[in-house]
């Protein structure tokens, strides 16, 4: 589909977008006309104003005939669009300081012009200004007014000026008048009174002979009232903030009351990293009601029919009849009910009664306290290798790169047929419409035991873990935001109340590579991230056990060759993952990905450190003995695999067999702590790097790792494994 050319095109482009959006289909026409002529018609029928001592905004109904429900739609602008891990950098540049030099790009910037979505592509700034209409220059530390940008040749059209909180020190207060008058189109002037133009409001508007309106007020009523009108450079907004804090910071507390979210996607994915919105000052005046009078959604326009040209928007439509002076109000929470915590997540924006979530709290601690860990029925079934005597050997089916470039013993044939293989070992989840699509039989092998979501989806291992072995102290505390949300709102409070520290970390349920995880210590942040998907909320481990002063964490291969009896197997091999960021828990490092998370294969730079060297030199470091940790560690794995099969027995499978990557960290105290269990992990270390057994000192050759594996699994081996 090409340019959008008329009303059918534009429903046969967006229908999708239309429909997921619950405008109702009646304004359709009217919306396309509004797209199409970029129609910002809302202050027409809205106006602003301050409520709560002037820490908030509402939004009001001007319109003197009122409008009926479904017979508008609005188009609300989105004043910033962000990825949360971009978000403190993208306010550092919007925040950052002018020098004495500024110019026309700096001003650009400012109006609009350039940024993020709009890299600067003109080839004459100056020209390029006189486009701009509408300038925020707040907060940049000017100290003058260069007579280079502010003139009628460069800023024709500038209507409006923001100028608040800047010095403008260099220039007498008759200098900064003559230049502002210079300005043919300015109208609407924003400035700290008293300031830079001097004590008097009414002083400034009788000097200024265009000016219609200062700091919000007529210019004309200033005249007639000779008034100062002393106005606040910044508004507080519902939270707590000391003036010392730094207004990004101020700004990243503080946009969990407003921001939106919407996630892209084309035919061929989802993107995997949602993007987080900040709608217009009109949007961002509406105020929650739980039987609101409007409703806002995101939608995306295509004018080219492709992503490649979308702008986003936010809709505003009425849902019932409106007269004028009423507040125009939406629900937070759309389409969420109690089924769904309502009342806990409305927490994001509200105090509520604490009550509640201190007995949850209490509740979920005395049910993890009363586990006791559940004995494990194993019946005798005795393993031998499934290699037939003075036979054939055992064909394998894989698309695991690795396995078939380094699977090379004789015992095993690796053959492109699954339907032919007696051994299945896919990344694929092998379930029924993967039996039938590739016709598996029962009598094959395959490397997935049933129920084994139980070990390596993120909720589900949490719950296993609590369930079967209660609060074990290698276990974070986490909760699932899904169900769990009082009980954690309680145990956020009460820590709070303490004076402890409050940092958590959000993992989706079932991403892998830190994808949507993010680290905050904010619980209206901990709430409002479930928006971006289910997730579990867990302790971080602010005071981990640092390499060298880096965070890192240990990837152990567990071998499971059996359910009943129980037989697993530690491999000998296992690495360190670092870090390349010192570590520190400084606010603003919490979205630097390199200095808070360790897999680098896919982002940063991978720093790989040979087992024994990083072995030997921890215990040089830190005075301790490798033995001890690496025993902690077994009891710790072996219990993860003793829980699982005790509260699922129907993991049971003799046809199965299954290595997992146990990630692990250590605390300061040089305690295990578990972070995550993942199926069919990536062995690209074990299979490249050869490793020195830190206790025997026995080379392992990489490209030894899988035949290893499969000797385990397969063959009743034990060759650089060892039981559980």
């Amino acid at each position: 589909m090409g340019v959008i050319q008329d009303y059918d095109d534009f429903v046969q482009v967006h229908g999708i977008l239309l429909a997921s959006s619950g405008l109702p289909s009646s304004l359709y026409p009217q919306l396309f006309e509004k797209l199409a002529g970029d129609v910002f018609d809302a202050g027409s029928f809205f106006q602003i104003e301050a409520c709560e001592g002037g820490r908030q905004r509402r939004l009001k109904l001007s319109c003197s005939t009122g409008i009926q429900k479904h017979s508008h739609v609005f188009l609300v602008d989105h004043a910033w669009s962000f990825r949360l891990t971009e978000a403190r950098k993208q306010l550092e540049i919007y925040n950052s300081k002018f020098t004495n030099n500024y110019g026309y790009w700096a001003v650009g910037f400012c109006g609009g012009l350039f940024g993020f979505d709009k890299p600067y592509e003109y080839p004459n700034v100056s020209q390029a200004l006189q486009e701009l209409k509408d300038v925020d220059l707040s907060n940049r530390g000017a100290h003058k007014l260069s007579p280079m940008v502010f003139n009628e040749r460069v800023l024709p059209n500038l209507s409006s000026l923001n100028l608040k909180g800047n010095p403008l020190d260099a220039d007498s207060i008759s200098s900064l008048l003559e230049v502002l008058n210079s300005l043919p189109s300015l109208q609407i002037l924003e400035v700290d009174v008293p300031g830079p133009l001097g004590r008097s409001a009414s002083k400034i508007a009788e000097a200024l002979r265009n000016l219609a309106k200062l700091n919000g007020v007529d210019a004309s009523q200033i005249l007639e009232e000779d008034q100062q009108y002393v106005v606040n450079n910044l508004k507080p907004r519902l939270i707590t903030c000391s003036k010392e804090e730094p207004l990004v910071e101020r700004v990243l507390h503080a946009m969990w009351a407003y921001i939106m979210t919407y996630r892209l996607a084309s035919e061929e994915k989802l993107d995997e990293t949602p993007i987080w919105y900040v709608m217009d000052e009109l949007g961002s005046a509406l105020r929650h009601n739980d039987e609101p009078n409007f409703m806002v959604s995101p939608f995306m326009y295509l004018p080219d029919g492709t992503l490649d040209s979308a702008i986003s928007y936010t809709l505003l439509w009425p849902i019932q009849d409106i007269y004028e002076g009423e507040e125009c109000t939406r629900d937070y929470l759309r389409g969420i009910g109690e089924d769904r915590q309502r009342s806990s997540r409305l927490n994001a924006w509200f105090h509520t009664p604490r009550e509640f979530f201190d007995q949850a709290y209490k509740i979920h601690e005395q049910r993890l306290k009363g586990t006791v860990q559940k004995p494990l029925y194993t019946a005798y079934c005795p393993r031998t290798s499934i290699l037939p005597n003075d036979g054939p050997p055992i064909s394998v089916y894989t698309d695991i790169p690795h396995v078939l470039e380094y699977l090379k013993r004789h015992e095993f044939l690796l053959i492109d047929k699954p339907h032919k293989a007696t051994i299945i070992w896919t990344g694929f989840q092998v379930d029924e419409v993967f039996k039938e699509a590739v016709g598996l039989q029962a009598h094959q092998y395959v490397n997935q035991f049933p129920f084994e979501a139980c070990l390596v989806m993120k909720h589900y291992l949490a719950q296993t873990i609590q369930q079967g072995c209660g609060a074990p102290n290698w276990l974070p505390t986490t909760y699932n935001l899904e169900s769990q949300l009082p009980a954690l709102i309680g145990d956020f409070n009460q820590r709070a109340e303490k004076g402890e520290n409050n940092f958590w970390i959000l993992k989706p349920w079932n991403m892998a590579r830190t994808i949507d995880t993010t680290i905050t210590e904010s619980l209206p942040a901990i709430i409002r991230l479930m928006e971006t998907g289910p997730k579990i909320c867990q302790k971080y481990i602010e005071t981990p056990a640092l390499f060298q002063g880096r965070k890192f964490d240990l990837r152990y291969i567990v071998l499971l060759r059996s359910i009943q009896p129980l037989e697993i197997f530690l491999s000998d091999v296992f690495w360190a993952r670092l870090a390349n960021h010192r570590y520190t828990l400084e606010e603003s490092s919490l979205s630097d990905y390199e200095t808070h998370f360790t897999v680098m294969n896919y982002r940063g730079k991978m720093n790989h450190i040979d087992t024994h060297v990083f072995v030997s030199d921890f215990e040089k470091e830190h005075r301790v003995s490798w033995l001890e940790i690496h025993s902690r560690v077994r009891v710790m794995l072996r219990s993860i695999f003793e829980a699982a099969p005790a509260l699922y027995p129907k993991m049971h499978c003799p046809k199965a067999r299954a290595i997992y990557g146990v990630d692990v960290m250590l605390d300061n105290s040089f305690q295990p702590k578990l972070l995550e269990v993942t199926y069919c992990p990536d062995c690209t270390r074990a299979c490249k790097y050869d490793v020195q057994n830190f206790e025997n000192g026995e080379l392992i050759k990489g490209n030894e790792f899988f035949n290893d594996v499969f000797g385990c699994l397969f063959l009743n081996e034990s060759h650089h494994v060892s039981p559980l």
